[in-house]
């Protein structure tokens, strides 16, 4: 293994950029659901502040499972009860997700787990990434068997996945559909574990499941929150008001300003 990691050919050349193209690409793909599974676990926390860190610091400790993964890879997709462990762990968050009540912070509906404290969610938060690892690093080793190529392809697609999740926070709370399209995607990938587990002739293609990704994540977008279209019509609003003040006030005209001298003259009581 260790050789492979420092065989780095000078004749890889235009190929080694092509393919790491396609293996960020890939990851950046398969990010979208992981994405937003991992901001709706964050969302279980309480305040932006530590939602924000427990992606930071879950993504850091998903990212040293994905290099051991990496570096064992070749072993572990000999076993597969790695890739069902993966699958019902993802089909668990999905039946928690669709079972559990939904409660209220605010002006916010979340469901799916609370957490008390920052260390109850990182360990869910990586757990939850490694899981999904599991389909997209055996891909990406079937693309390439240059070790350091996969893992610098798994390092931009942690970044790229911390800059996803950021972004879904924000738009869980702007958009009725989306929390729903996300956990139903996380379910598809949990049943493609399960059935390579079974029978991997019957697994869909990725082209496939990308396709459906995509459609899903439309109808997550498709409607925006009450509140999420009444607050924007309220910042709108106080834009125009603010740009109402600004305007210069309208002079009186020429003829009456003569008039309204002599009257403050004649108010003025003599000495």
């Amino acid at each position: 293994m260790l050789d492979k990691l420092l065989d780095l050919s000078p004749n890889l050349g235009v190929d080694t950029v092509l393919l790491l193209t396609v293996l960020v690409a890939l990851e950046t793909l398969l990010s979208a659901d992981n994405a937003i599974a991992l901001a709706a676990i964050a969302q279980g926390l309480d305040g932006p502040k530590m939602q924000r860190e427990a992606l930071n610091f879950g993504l850091i400790v998903a990212f040293v499972l994905r290099v051991i993964l990496i570096l064992t890879a070749t072993w572990v997709i000999q076993f597969w009860q790695f890739e069902l462990a993966g699958a019902l762990y993802l089909l668990w968050l999905v039946f928690k997700y669709f079972t559990s009540d939904e409660t209220e912070d605010g002006e916010h509906h979340h469901h799916g787990p609370r957490f008390k404290s920052l260390w109850q969610a990182i360990p869910v938060i990586a757990l939850t990434d490694l899981a999904f690892s599991l389909d997209s690093v055996t891909t990406a080793i079937a693309l390439s068997q240059e070790v350091w190529l996969v893992l610098t392809g798994g390092l931009i697609g942690i970044l790229t996945l911390r800059l996803l999740a950021g972004l879904f926070i924000r738009w869980l709370d702007e958009y009725t559909h989306l929390e729903d399209a996300g956990y139903v995607t996380v379910g598809l990938v949990g049943l493609r574990l399960l059935i390579k587990v079974f029978n991997d002739s019957l697994v869909p293609p990725q082209w496939a499941m990308i396709s459906v990704i995509a459609l899903l994540f439309l109808w997550g977008f498709s409607e925006r929150k009450p509140a999420a279209i009444a607050a924007e019509g309220s910042a709108e609003t106080l834009v125009e008001a603010h740009g109402s003040s600004d305007a210069p006030a309208l002079e009186a005209p020429s003829g009456a300003q003569p008039e309204a001298d002599e009257r403050e003259a004649q108010e003025v009581p003599a000495d």
